[in-house]
């Protein structure tokens, strides 16, 4: 990095001391960014020198032992344990206000409800007291305080607490964006769920778990359906002394850009897309080479997080990630939990089963869930076993079904895919009640043109551009 931009820091410095809104915290977190950023001390990867991992570093799933029958044993590891959810993320690229949380999944339940639902029944099943943590950003914090009072009567304990708040940084003159002038939200921004660690411990809620007893945190995205408390990953960690784990499933053509694990330099550390050298770019995304990718549900030791926050020591890979908001350029730097897997000792991935990635990210994601593919039990959202096929339904919609309120407003009801193979819809194509769709299906409406599927039509292999098609 030049030097003039190390130049720069001092008056970052001086700047972001002027800003009030920021803890200490906050303010020496963010100082430390900008200046290992600015040090350019970023990891450099030898690409001759990655190995793929060994069992003993990505266990296979099956080869992890099961937890006994026996209800005492499954009390005693589900007393050790936390469940934080990271809540910071808006509904806004799905059409919704607030946080995404809040999105109904489905049977007018929200993703929400759902994680609330299946950690009261272990708590009632099993006697134990599994709370429930939600690392909110300043975006999510004032709507999910509100929300959270409807579950008062529950057999949970909730905790919220913030992510930190960075300021944008106006790039070209390396100036925090608020002592600019810029005091809204928009001057402001969460960086990345690598600050899980820090904000956990500066929240106070670190070493009130570890007072209580709790040993492990097991993190995931609020908006993984498949992140549900898996005792046998709990077990293997306990009995194998894991400070960490990263659960990993098998790629598929819809995951070539995710995050892989590799050991490099004899020890296990994520590799993202980010790292890798133009020249290896088409390597990275092969299934050959690098088979698993990152579902970012984390498994990591309390103790071992409050050792490396204090030490300083959790340095994880830079993303810098340079946006234009309001006609201004700015940057925000961030970080990632999964890329922390290096720091802590006898680290490990495990190879899960695909049913433990399914993130609701748009609404293509939401028809799957809400579709005959899946059934909802005890909160939990299961596969439906007449669907033989291993992978779901690839689901292609149009800019009219990007918004949940127009997605739901084109369906009478969630067609039947069970047997759909793809589906690619464009234009303004509405849905009667109970359709059925089997193998590859393409419905398109032309410009200005209304197409409907009407009530209860069976549609299998076909292209479908208008009504005279069905």
């Amino acid at each position: 990095m030049a030097a003039a931009a190390i130049e720069k820091l001092p008056q970052l410095k001086s700047a972001t001391d002027g800003l009030k809104e920021m803890s200490d915290n906050e303010r020496s977190g963010f100082i430390n960014l900008v200046s290992r950023y600015l040090s350019g001390e970023a990891q450099h990867i030898e690409w001759s020198k990655i190995q793929t991992p060994t069992d003993e570093i990505v266990v296979p799933y099956d080869k992890m032992a099961n937890v006994s029958e026996d209800a005492s044993e499954t009390k005693y590891l589900l007393d050790k344990l936390v469940v934080l959810k990271l809540n910071g993320g808006l509904g806004t690229t799905m059409g919704c206000t607030g946080p995404k949380s809040v999105i109904e999944v489905r049977d007018g339940l929200t993703f929400l409800d759902l994680i609330v639902i299946q950690i009261e029944n272990l708590n009632n099943k099993y006697g134990c007291k599994v709370p429930l943590v939600l690392m909110n950003s300043f975006n999510t914090h004032d709507d999910t305080q509100k929300i959270v009072e409807k579950y008062t009567n529950s057999n949970v304990d909730i905790h919220t607490f913030n992510q930190s708040k960075y300021p944008r940084v106006v790039a070209d003159e390396f100036v925090p964006w608020p002592s600019k002038g810029k005091t809204d939200k928009d001057g402001w921004y969460p960086p990345g769920h690598g600050d899980v660690f820090p904000s956990l411990m500066n929240s106070g809620k670190l070493d009130a778990f570890i007072s209580q007893g709790k040993e492990y945190v097991f993190v995931a995205n609020s908006d993984n359906l498949g992140a549900v408390v898996d005792l046998k990953i709990l077990k293997h960690l306990i009995q194998n002394k894991n400070e960490y784990c990263m659960e990993v499933t098998p790629k598929t053509l819809a995951d070539v850009k995710g995050g892989t694990l590799i050991s490099y330099e004899g020890k296990v550390q994520l590799l993202e897309i980010a790292q890798v050298p133009d020249e290896h770019v088409n390597e990275f995304k092969s299934i050959e080479k690098f088979k698993i990718f990152n579902t970012n549900n984390l498994w990591v030791n309390l103790k071992a997080i409050k050792k490396l926050v204090e030490a300083d020591a959790l340095k994880m890979e830079i993303i810098p990630n340079p946006k234009e908001v309001d006609g201004v350029k700015v940057l925000q730097l961030e970080t990632a939990a999964g890329a922390a897997i290096r720091f802590f000792e006898n680290a490990i991935g495990v190879n899960v089963p695909r049913s433990r990635f399914l993130p609701v990210k748009a609404t293509s994601d939401l028809l799957l869930v809400q579709s005959d593919l899946y059934t909802l039990v005890d909160g939990f959202v299961t596969r439906n076993k007449a669907r033989t096929n291993l992978t779901n339904p690839a689901i292609e919609l149009g800019p009219e079904f990007k918004k949940v309120a127009s997605f739901l407003s084109r369906f009478k009801s969630i067609p039947s895919i069970v047997e759909l193979d793809s589906l690619k819809v464009s234009g303004d194509v509405c849905f009667g009640s109970g359709v059925v769709l089997k193998g590859k299906v393409s419905v398109k409406a032309n410009s200005g043109t209304k197409l409907e599927i009407p009530d209860n039509a069976v549609v299998k292999d076909k292209d479908i551009n208008g009504p005279e098609d069905l």
